[in-house]
């Protein structure tokens, strides 16, 4: 495989997780306890910053401890931190700014490498070293969402890990953009919880910032009828009962949005619950990891390439979910 391709593979896994903790562990006898807390959280992943000491370490504990956990170095600014974080098990490097040299150093080892940029001059030197996924640091300082969508008009090609003044309340923000492939922050790993061990706390925080990012919302349910007569008669009692306008579709019947009686019974032994969410493909990933699976060719997409809808195989009480992607 080549570094290419390594990059993309990770920043594929990067997109599905959308959150990378930015980490800097003083204590290296904590890595293991930390990557547990993370992934209890629901977040597969950790930026390890070689600002703290032993942080090469701290990825080699965490790696050996879930060798499937997504572990890369932040604030590599040499050759040799890149070497010892690779060497480590870091599945890719991060820093700050953009030094030629070491991004070159790492491609040629084959090490998947984001550096830093904050300007177009500096994204044009990426892309000069063959780069397309980039980090862009200091995010908010340096114009944030407005200023990428600015740069990304000549440079389509480029994606983004924002870093950097990214918290639980403007992260939905950024990745609602196309070319963000995730964001890192510290929000969800503050010194203060790491200094007291607090792994508890730590996870409560992290599963707190990926429901945020995920949105989950209940929309409509949707009810198998034997027929189409059947389906109208029932959204019939409940615009009798409580006024809501009846639409009649090509397969089903909506009474007001909330309700949905199917002209035929589709998925689900009762019916179909609605769940709106602002990634279906995200959404997918972590209710995965949560034991639920995807009903396979349930997936469709909208013209953009986006997954848009996809159901559950698993019935809650004997209904069908059915993830749609937030409007």
């Amino acid at each position: 495989m080549t570094v290419k391709e390594k990059m993309n593979t990770v920043a594929d896994e990067l997109n599905n997780i959308g959150i990378v903790p930015v980490i800097k562990l003083e204590k290296v006898e904590n890595a293991e306890k930390l990557a547990s807390a993370l992934r209890e959280g629901g977040i597969n992943c950790a930026e390890v910053t070689f600002r703290a000491k032993g942080a090469d370490e701290v990825i080699r504990r965490m790696v050996r401890a879930f060798p499937d956990m997504l572990v890369g170095a932040g604030t590599v600014l040499s050759a040799e931190q890149a070497d010892a974080a690779y060497k480590a098990g870091a599945k890719f490097c991060v820093a700050p700014g953009l030094n030629p040299k070491v991004v070159k150093h790492c491609l040629d080892k084959g090490i998947p490498f984001a550096p830093g940029v904050s300007s177009a001059s500096e994204i044009e030197q990426a892309m000069e070293l063959g780069l397309d996924f980039v980090k862009f640091f200091p995010a908010e300082q340096a114009g944030g969402l407005p200023y990428i969508k600015a740069v990304c008009a000549p440079y389509s090609q480029m994606r983004f890990m924002p870093t950097g003044g990214v918290s639980e309340d403007n992260l939905n923000t950024y990745l609602s953009y196309n070319k963000i492939v995730c964001c890192g922050g510290s929000w969800i790993v503050p010194s203060k919880l790491l200094e007291s061990g607090d792994w508890a706390g730590i996870t409560k925080l992290c599963r707190t910032a990926v429901d945020k990012m995920l949105g989950f919302e209940m929309v409509h349910v949707g009810l198998n009828c034997a027929d189409a007569d059947e389906a109208e008669a029932v959204a019939d009692e409940f615009n009798a009962a409580f006024g809501f306008e009846k639409k009649v579709g090509n397969s089903s019947v909506f009474s007001h949005t909330y309700m949905e009686m199917m002209k035929k019974p589709f998925h689900g032994t009762h019916g179909h619950i609605a769940i709106a969410t602002n990634s279906v493909k995200r959404a997918l990933y972590q209710l995965e990891k949560r034991g639920y699976k995807v009903m396979e060719g349930s997936q469709k997409y909208n013209a953009d390439g986006v997954m848009n809808v996809a159901y559950l195989d698993h019935e809650f009480g004997g209904f069908a979910v059915h993830l749609v992607l937030k409007k």
